[in-house]
Parts: C-alpha cells; sequence; structure tokens
C-alpha cells in the first residue's frame, strides 16, 4: 500500500488518477479490500480515499481513511497497513454525504455553450454517455428526465439524480456536468425537482399554446386577442401593437423582421398565454431556489404548427422583457422529428429555417436552440454543428434506453424475445402520446430471428420506434405475483454486462457528439 499512503494525508482534492497509475492504484485497493476496484473511480481529499468497489453483484461506495470516515453510513474494518476501510451502500444519505466531500459530483448551471443532454431511463447509462462525450469539448447533462418520463418508469427525481451521481463517481468525470428536469408544466413539477437537486428547468406550456391561430380568420384571431392575460404579460394591447407594428426589427445580422396586423395577431394569439406561464413559472422558480445557481429553457417543440421566425422573435423579446432569461429555447422545427429515428423532411428547408431561427437567438440573446426528440437525427447534426456553434442544445433521452435493449440481444436473447413480444403488444396504446409513424406488422416476429439477427431489430425504424415508446410498460408491468416481468431482469443483465453495455451506449452516443465536437 505504499503507493496510496501518502494519498491518506493529502488535504487538496489529488489529481484523478489515470491509466498505468489508476490501475496500479486500484490493484493496491484490491489486494487489502478484496473488492473488484473502479480505477477511474479513486480520488482522495482530505485524508481519505474514495472509491467504487463492487462485492460479488453489489457495487458500493467504499472510503479508506486512518479514522473512520464519519457522516458515511457502512461496515469499517482495520486493515493490516495502518488504515480503516468502510464499506458503505449507494443509498441517498451517502450519495449526499459524497457530493458534500467531493463538489465536482454535483450538477452545475452550464450556460450558454455547445451542450448535449443525455437522457437515462434505466439509471445504468451514465458511464457510456460519460466516455463518449469525455475529451469533446461538448458540455453533458447527465441527469436529464421529464416528469412524464418519471413517472413511465416509476422513478423519482431523487433517483435521477442519484444515478448520475453515482455514474460520474464511477468513471472519475470532473469536467463538470448539468442536471434538467425536462418538460415541467406546473409549479409542482418545479418543486419537487428543484428540491431533488436539479439546475436545469426546461418549462413547457405547450398546454397554453393555440394551435388554431395559424388558420384561423383575422375576424377570430381579433376576438381572440381579447382574451390575452394582459395583465400576466404586464403590458396592454395596444402598447404591444405599438412595440411591433411599424418598424423593422434587426433579428440577425443580415435579417430584419416586419410584423404586419395578421402577423402580429397570429404571433400573439398562438404565444401569448404560452409566454405568460412561462413567466409566471420563472417568478415562482427564482423565488423557490432562494438565490441557488438555476437556469432556464422554455419548449414550444410539442406543439402542432413549425415556429415561424416571427413567433420566435415575438416570444424571445417578451421573454426578455419580462426578465425572464432563458439559456435555451426549443421552437418546433419544420419538418418531423420523430422519436428514435432520422429526421424526416427537407434539408434545404430545415437549414433555411434554422439559420434564422440561429440568428434571433444570437441577437436577442444570446441563448441556445435546443433540438427535443434530437435522438438518431444524424442528417441534421452538420447543420446545426455549422451555423448554432456554441448556440446549440441537443437532447436526446430513448436512444440510450435502445441501446441497452442492443446489449440484452446479445448477452440474454430470450430475455429480448419477451420484451420485443410484448412492445408489439403495446404499441397501440403506448403511441398514443408520442410522435411516431411505425408500423409494428413491418416488425420481423421475435421467433422467426435466430439470436445473432435479433438486433438488427433496433437497425429499422419500425422496430426502433415501437421498442422506444413502450418503455414505460416494459418497466413497470407486473405479473399475477406482483413482481415485475421485465424490470429486475433487464437490470440484472445489464449489469453483469455491464462493460458490453457501456461501450455499446458510448459508441452509439459518439455518433451524436462528434459532429458537434468537430464544430469547435
Amino acid at each position: 500500500m505504499s503507493g496510496l499512503l501518502p494519498l491518506l494525508d493529502a488535504r487538496q482534492l489529488v489529481a484523478p488518477f489515470s491509466g498505468h497509475e489508476a490501475e496500479t492504484a486500484a490493484g493496491e485497493i484490491a489486494g487489502i479490500s478484496r473488492l473488484t476496484v473502479y480505477p477511474r473511480s479513486i480520488v482522495a481529499q482530505d485524508g481519505r480515499v474514495y472509491f467504487v468497489g463492487r462485492r460479488g453483484a453489489e457495487k458500493l461506495l467504499c472510503i479508506l481513511s486512518r479514522q473512520d470516515s464519519d457522516g458515511f453510513r457502512g461496515e469499517t474494518a482495520d486493515t493490516a497497513h495502518g488504515a480503516r476501510i468502510k464499506l458503505c451502500v449507494r443509498d441517498r444519505a451517502n450519495a449526499s454525504a459524497l457530493a458534500a466531500a467531493l463538489p465536482y459530483l454535483n450538477p452545475q448551471c452550464l450556460g450558454v455553450c455547445r451542450s448535449i443532454g443525455m437522457g437515462d431511463r434505466l439509471g445504468l447509462a451514465t458511464p457510456g454517455h460519460i466516455r463518449a462525450v469525455r475529451g469533446s469539448g461538448v458540455r453533458p447533462v447527465f441527469a436529464q428526465q421529464s416528469i412524464r418520463e418519471m413517472t413511465r418508469a416509476d422513478r423519482t427525481a431523487e433517483q435521477v439524480m442519484e444515478d448520475a451521481l453515482w455514474g460520474v463517481f464511477e468513471e472519475g468525470f470532473r469536467d463538470g456536468f448539468g442536471a434538467d428536469a425536462d418538460h415541467l408544466k406546473s409549479t409542482a413539477d418545479l418543486d419537487v425537482t428543484l428540491a431533488a437537486g436539479f439546475r436545469m428547468f426546461t418549462i413547457d406550456p405547450g398546454d397554453h399554446v393555440d394551435n388554431a391561430a395559424g388558420r384561423e380568420s383575422a375576424d377570430v384571431l381579433a376576438g381572440k386577442l381579447k382574451g390575452i392575460p394582459w395583465a400576466d404579460l404586464e403590458t396592454t394591447e395596444a402598447d404591444c401593437r405599438k412595440a411591433f407594428l411599424g418598424q423593422a426589427h434587426r433579428a440577425g445580422y443580415d435579417m430584419d423582421l416586419s410584423f404586419d396586423e395578421e402577423t402580429l395577431l397570429r404571433a400573439v394569439v398562438k404565444y401569448g398565454r404560452a409566454v405568460a406561464h412561462t413567466k409566471r413559472m420563472h417568478r415562482h422558480l427564482a423565488q423557490a431556489a432562494s438565490g441557488r445557481p438555476i437556469e432556464i429553457e422554455m419548449s414550444v417543440d410539442e406543439t402542432d404548427s413549425p415556429t415561424t421566425p416571427h413567433e420566435h422573435y415575438y416570444v424571445a423579446h417578451e421573454l426578455k422583457r419580462l426578465g425572464v432569461p432563458v439559456v435555451s429555447l426549443a421552437p418546433r422545427f419544420i419538418g418531423a422529428f420523430e422519436k428514435g429515428i432520422d429526421y424526416k423532411g427537407d434539408l434545404r428547408a430545415f437549414e433555411a429555417a434554422f439559420v434564422q431561427h440561429v440568428q434571433i437567438a444570437r441577437r436577442l440573446g444570446p441563448y441556445k436552440i435546443s433540438i427535443h426528440s434530437g435522438s438518431d437525427k444524424f442528417s441534421i447534426y452538420p447543420i446545426a454543428a455549422k451555423h448554432a456553434r456554441e448556440l446549440l442544445h441537443l437532447k436526446t433521452a430513448g436512444t440510450s434506453y435502445l441501446e441497452a435493449l442492443r446489449t440484452i440481444a446479445e448477452v440474454q436473447p430470450d430475455l429480448f424475445r419477451e420484451i420485443l413480444a410484448f412492445a408489439l403488444d403495446r404499441y397501440g396504446e403506448d403511441r398514443a402520446s408520442y410522435h411516431v409513424s411505425a408500423n409494428p406488422a413491418a416488425v420481423p416476429a421475435p421467433n422467426q430471428l435466430p439470436d445473432r439477427q435479433l438486433a438488427s431489430v433496433l437497425s429499422g425504424n419500425d422496430g426502433r420506434q415501437v421498442l422506444h415508446v413502450t418503455f414505460g410498460s416494459v418497466l413497470t408491468v407486473k405479473d399475477s405475483l406482483g413482481n415485475y416481468r421485465f424490470r429486475d431482469r433487464l437490470l440484472k443483465a445489464l449489469a453483469s454486462n455491464e462493460d458490453a453495455h457501456y461501450e455499446i451506449v458510448a459508441r452509439h452516443m459518439r455518433r451524436h457528439v462528434e459532429p458537434f465536437a468537430e464544430a469547435r
């Protein structure tokens, strides 16, 4: 233990181990602890050496020190080298104590920089995500989940945060990460996720968007204009007209926007209530945060019609006037952003519209353009990277779940067959709240494929979407005895084959990260 003893006297955070040094340290610790040690996790500070150790199938938080490690709950034993080792279960209390001891395990506000959200529906993918993003220059969000997804996966906001923390600790990632409470619709959602430690809050005012505004007559729009909550918007109809009509608005370095009566009415009717709701949510959050750093994203991507440049300008202008400091904004883009597959639409038209959105974001912010349902949209990544550069946030989630299933197809093909059969049966019901177009009849029946071809289901759009949108049912369905039908077996198989799982996730997620890393 000669190489580790000096670390027990270190006061400052010791630089992370890497390569041969990490392996040597892990070997020394394994020799005295009889645990499998994760080399990248080893870190020393304030007379303690922290690391992840595995005993059988159980991962533990382990602490070496000369004295007992107060503040952590676990079993302590003496070693033959003048040190004590404490083995702690990875529960909420020990996660909180570890985050207090090692500040890099706490999420940060990332600010206006190139970033990617890596949602993890199973709570096991963060090490793979880290391997994909490490050294890329793209800032990661490892804790990202919506209230809807938490409900469907039977997880809590605290579990989402803790799973990200343990993954960051295991991989020794010290470059900083974000935590995004996605698609929040109510102040209750804000309170729950703020208490859990999230730092980015994606406000979804979609329920307050008037999707009919783009097709209604001028008379109908004029009538609806009277019902806009002008008091909540802290303005009047007359002042709104004065602010937007009769002048050219510089919306970018080579783009001016002029509002005529009809264009303004459609923008205000469509998004006025959404802006008011976003303001109310922000005011509530700012007060509840009590000075803690927070970031706001506004998302209108889950609406019926694309966000025009005029509508984007109106929303951003009004948020700025109301003092709502968005770090990113997610418009509804032209084309189809279906779950789990590539972009459907005219790439030239997308590029032309995307450039306009970026110019507005640069002019009225700067803030990032956020691409939701961004998983597997490989054809648009070069366009987004070229034009947005640092003003880009990409959100992914379900694609990592699909890569977990790819792992299952390789290591436990019979379990994959069961899940696929169940997903095909559930798809008709589960697809209701998702933008998908899969034809389940085009997916091969589970018993028609040999083991070596099972993963091919995940190479076709139909199979990907069927498996994507049924994740909640797969994770929560129970048998007649009240036991999970798939969840426990799925998690156990992934944990037992974690190296394969991490590498499969990392390989796929690098395809999402690399186009933006190249844009530096």
